[in-house]
């Protein structure tokens, strides 16, 4: 006979994911508002609107619909990268991991996808206000996403031997 999981369980079940969900949207939200502000300032040569390259056509990317779609687009990808995440390197409890994995985010996009993105010049040709502002938006949303992940699992973890 099977047990009857108890609220707790089920609401734990429940809820992990949508706290990951949770915290892919608001990581989204902030490190591309964050990116906006960066590119409006001036401290890099390219806001979130760069994510529409690839696929929108005119210089209507550059601008506020541009960026704010481009941070709307972000946000819908960081859900996915949280998910990702969670599954490859959530139960990882080192600060380290996080940074690393903001890195290697940063790696894919300006090395590895950069030739596919209309617009984006090779790293070397970006100047160092663009490369340094853009490499520690992508660190702190590394971090970001991956110490709240890896937070809510420890936590989850800790109320599961709780319930026992």
């Amino acid at each position: 006979m099977a047990e009857k999981k108890t609220t707790n369980e089920q609401q734990s079940e429940i809820t992990s994911p949508v706290r990951t969900f949770a915290i892919g949207f608001w990581g989204g939200l902030i490190w591309g508002f964050l990116g906006f502000i960066s590119y409006y300032l001036n401290f890099a040569k390219y806001g979130p609107g760069l994510i529409l390259a690839p696929w929108a056509l005119g210089k209507w990317k550059v601008g506020l619909k541009g960026q704010i779609l481009g941070i709307i687009a972000i946000t819908i990808l960081s859900i996915v990268i949280a998910f990702i995440y969670r599954a490859v390197l959530g139960k990882v409890k080192n600060i380290w991991i996080s940074v690393g994995f903001g890195m290697v985010l940063w790696v894919i996009v300006f090395y590895i996808i950069q030739p596919w993105i209309p617009g984006l010049k090779p790293v070397l040709k970006l100047g160092l206000n663009t490369i340094s502002t853009s490499l520690c938006l992508y660190v702190l949303y590394g971090l970001f996403i991956g110490y709240s992940i890896s937070f809510d699992l420890q936590m989850k973890q800790s109320s599961d031997y709780s319930n026992e």
